[in-house]
């Protein structure tokens, strides 16, 4: 096993490697490709590759499916689930009939439900890190979280985290349980974090932080270079960072980016996620390929320079416009 380097989140003891693995991209969302097609086979020898690698740490949810995801892990994992550090997702709400009705549900009968099935479909008995996905705005935090924090009493769940929500709503949530980790979408594209004094929070109370959709929603990666690169039922069709004039203009901020990583000798992905890593947080870039998680924890290992790190905030500094990062109803369930 190569040695990546580990963090600890959080002030609960939970220590994981500092790149994780986004597994969303491995399953549709209600019918739904999420970043083009995915090959079954091929993600569970992207999850054992990144396991050989270091990369433990495997980031899912409910929603993706739903439900398929986390049964796609339960056979990558099966026979080895002490070697993982496994973190799930709820609270868009799923039925019996294992279909989304889209509303948000944090009431406490549904965590309950919600944990259960996860278990069951995880082949497992616990799940490391537990997170309400979206805060569901008809139910108190208080309620949501007193839920988990039975969870992590009974066994169940490890850690707790909450995901997109507003500084006021953590503090509220980590009175009732210490929080472990807050996820929300961050890269050199996507600093909404700072700007809304989040990550500021975070310090504060101890709280790790996640960066989901560390590559700029794979656009870091340069493969994208027109609007219409996205696969017909692609969702990125439908953020508006990826539409128009603003397409463009981030294309030339990439551009930019590109020439400190050409200088390194690295890819610019490895550029964004050593930018993320540099600053203690959790990368958690999703792949379904095992090439690209090869490169991804490559990446955990390099250290920028001052002098880097001042380029890249030069060329994209916070409050940098580079067009919101979900359509009109996706930032709606962002709790800002």
């Amino acid at each position: 096993m190569n040695t990546i380097k580990k963090i600890k989140l959080g002030n609960q003891g939970l220590i994981v490697p500092n790149v994780g693995l986004g597994c969303m991209g491995m399953s549709q969302i209600a019918g739904n490709d999420v970043y083009g097609k995915a090959d079954e086979a091929e993600s569970i020898r992207t999850i054992h590759r990144s396991l050989e690698l270091g990369g433990n740490f495997l980031d899912s949810a409910d929603l993706y499916g739903p439900l398929l995801n986390e049964r796609l892990i339960a056979k990558a994992i099966k026979g080895n689930r002490d070697q993982y550090s496994i973190a799930t997702k709820f609270g868009y709400e799923i039925d019996d009939n294992e279909q989304l009705t889209w509303n948000f549900n944090g009431k406490k009968d549904y965590v309950k439900k919600a944990v259960e099935r996860s278990l069951k479909n995880l082949g497992t008995d616990y799940i490391d890190l537990y997170y309400l996905h979206r805060l569901d705005p008809n139910t108190p935090i208080e309620e949501t979280v007193g839920a988990m924090a039975d969870l992590v009493k009974e066994g169940k769940v490890g850690y707790i985290g909450l995901s997109e929500v507003s500084s006021e709503t953590i503090r509220k949530a980590h009175n009732v349980h210490p929080l472990t980790a807050i996820q929300t979408e961050y890269s050199l594209f996507e600093r909404s974090a700072e700007e809304d004094g989040i990550i500021k929070t975070l310090e504060e109370l101890n709280i790790g932080f996640v960066a989901y959709s560390p590559l700029g929603r794979g656009f870091i990666s340069g493969e994208i270079q027109h609007p219409d690169d996205f696969a017909e039922n692609d969702f990125r069709r439908s953020i508006p960072r990826f539409q128009g004039e603003q397409f463009y203009k981030n294309i030339e901020l990439l551009n930019e980016i590109k020439v400190i990583a050409d200088e390194r000798k690295i890819t610019a992905s490895q550029l964004a996620l050593a930018w993320i890593t540099s600053k203690g947080f959790l990368a958690i870039p999703g792949t379904k390929r095992v090439k690209y998680v090869e490169e991804n924890i490559a990446a955990a290992q390099l250290v920028l320079t001052s002098e880097e790190l001042n380029r890249l905030e030069r060329i994209i500094p916070v409050g940098t416009i580079t067009g919101n990062r979900y359509d009109e109803s996706g930032m709606k369930a962002v709790n800002q």
